[in-house]
């Protein structure tokens, strides 16, 4: 399998030793990743130089890339049902899509992502790391996904870090089949998210959003997710209302 060099990184380029997976954290991960661990390392190694130079991740993310990106990300698969679809929305440098991929080899995943720049790395990750059998790229926003028949519906629709919970009810939960979930990494403010957009996410066709916590027993903290199933079809918001919504957080 070839896993990416990083023997170019000189001593003025990023190191690649920052992506070393920490002795503290070993155990957690071969918990997650079990035979595919040293795959999660070469592709911690290749955030900690490629994603770092194209600026994909910032330069003081990549010490902590298995704590706060992979770790963080593989644990919500204890969410995820075996064999399922997901699409992950505004992939970036592809978490939690491609960490998902990686620990859970039963999943077909598709990383939606409109920007170029992070598509060519999507799409050179997922090459190098010999995933090209279950990870697909799309370059596209997601209301763009939704027209594309081999990516939706799907059974699981993932973000992280991308928006506040009513805009991103209002971009995924098309995506999902009925039934099927939005699964959002958030952090601190997922319960205050939860108390202002309810109501926005109810009338995009979204059950209550049920706040989670993922991986308690694996890693410190665990992760927080709002996960809300699609229980019907609704009309997208309109352009007044995406308005409205953003003068409030204003």
């Amino acid at each position: 399998m070839p896993y990416p060099s990083t023997a170019a990184a000189g001593a003025d380029g990023p190191d690649p030793a920052v992506a070393v997976l920490p002795p503290e954290r070993a155990e957690a991960a071969r918990r997650l990743f079990g035979d595919r661990l040293d795959l999660a390392a070469a592709y911690a190694e290749l955030l900690a130089t490629d994603g770092v130079v194209r600026g994909l991740i910032g330069p003081r993310e990549a010490p902590r890339i298995w704590d706060r990106h992979l770790l963080n990300c593989a644990v919500v698969g204890e969410l995820i049902p075996q064999g399922a679809t997901v699409v992950d929305v505004g992939s970036g440098a592809g978490l939690p899509g491609l960490v998902l991929a990686i620990a859970r080899p039963d999943l077909t995943v598709t990383l939606v992502e409109p920007l170029a720049r992070r598509t060519v790395f999507l799409d050179e990750a997922v090459e190098s790391l010999g995933l090209t059998g279950s990870v697909r790229v799309f370059r596209g926003r997601a209301e763009e996904a939704v027209a594309e028949p081999e990516l939706s519906p799907a059974d699981v629709v993932t973000a992280r870090a991308v928006a506040p919970l009513d805009r991103l009810a209002g971009w995924c939960l098309p995506l999902a089949e009925p039934g099927g979930r939005l699964v959002a990494l958030k952090g601190a403010s997922a319960t205050d998210e939860i108390a202002e957009h309810a109501e926005a996410v109810h009338r995009l066709g979204g059950g209550e959003p049920v706040l989670r916590r993922c991986g308690e027993d694996v890693v410190t903290p665990p992760t927080t997710v709002v996960e809300v199933v699609r229980e019907r079809m609704a009309a997208p918001p309109t352009k007044a209302a995406t308005k409205k919504s953003r003068s409030r957080r204003r």
